[in-house]
């Protein structure tokens, strides 16, 4: 995996955590609940010798403040139109992952003069379903929940369990190493508040409680690109072709056996992929 070398700027009094590299048209990555930079990190080296690549932590995530405040998709999105405001940047390509996907959208609502293009990767926003943990942490009691199991001796259980049956010839997917790293993140309680903040700004218990939908019907969207693992357990596939009908212009890419991380079950696909799109007029 390569090594990032992140930069912090300091945005609304807190500090910011990214990712410059390269030069070129720029593509702004966004990570989902529980990400981070790290998980675009495979990606930087395959696209940054003709793209300029900014990877951010959102607030709440990685290496970024997690303060207490507004987590809402328009207040994700504000902050990446100062960051790039901070960097002198005009446009990007936007590539957004899950909850990333949902605040792509509302950028594009919010700046669509900003915005040459869109990557929608398992994106959040385009239907109501999502999976039952998200649903879970949005009950009450959940904090105190969360205290305990993502605790330092549960993980360490937890992970020695892993450890053994990996010895035993298991073998843990995308999906579980992604999901057990941003897992291993809310060991403290500012993190776990902001987790939770981010998670019921979206979703309720019923599913996902903001739709793009309505934004969508009748709107002019730019060249837009949809990625989805055909076994995403998080959100169902079939979201892909419900944005299709609302957007018939874009493109959709299916990853057959891949989950809810497509970029990372094949990441030469998706690169390849990325930069097809890119490229094309």
């Amino acid at each position: 995996m390569t090594r990032l070398t992140p930069q912090t700027v300091e945005l609304h009094g807190h500090e910011l955590s990214y990712v410059d590299r390269g030069t070129g048209p720029v593509v702004l990555f966004i990570h989902g609940i529980l990400g981070s930079q790290r998980q675009w990190s495979h990606l930087v080296d395959r696209i940054d010798d003709d793209q300029r690549v900014v990877v951010p932590d959102l607030f709440g995530h990685g290496d970024s403040a997690k303060p207490t405040g507004d987590y809402s998709l328009s207040s994700h999105a504000a902050t990446l139109r100062d960051l790039l405001d901070h960097l002198g940047i005009e446009r990007v390509t936007l590539v957004g992952h899950s909850l990333g996907g949902g605040i792509a959208m509302q950028f594009y609502y919010l700046f669509p003069d900003r915005v040459d293009r869109l990557v929608l990767v398992s994106s959040g926003g385009l239907g109501r379903e999502v999976s039952l943990a998200l649903r879970s942490a949005t009950l009450p009691g959940a904090q105190q929940v969360l205290g305990v199991i993502a605790s330092a001796p549960v993980l360490g259980r937890v992970e020695a369990l892993g450890r053994g049956a990996q010895r035993v010839g298991w073998k843990p997917g995308a999906d579980i190493g992604a999901t057990w790293r941003g897992f291993t993140s809310l060991g403290d309680r500012a993190s776990r508040r902001a987790f939770l903040a981010t998670t019921r700004a979206v979703i309720d218990f019923g599913g996902q409680s903001i739709s793009a939908h309505d934004h969508l019907a009748g709107a002019t969207a730019p060249p837009t690109l949809i990625v989805w693992g055909s076994k995403d357990r998080v959100i169902p596939a079939w979201h892909a072709l419900s944005a299709q009908q609302a957007l018939p212009d874009c493109t959709v890419e299916l990853f057959e056996g891949a989950g809810h991380f497509p970029h990372l079950d094949d990441p030469d696909r998706f690169a390849r992929v990325l930069r097809d799109f890119m490229t094309k007029d």
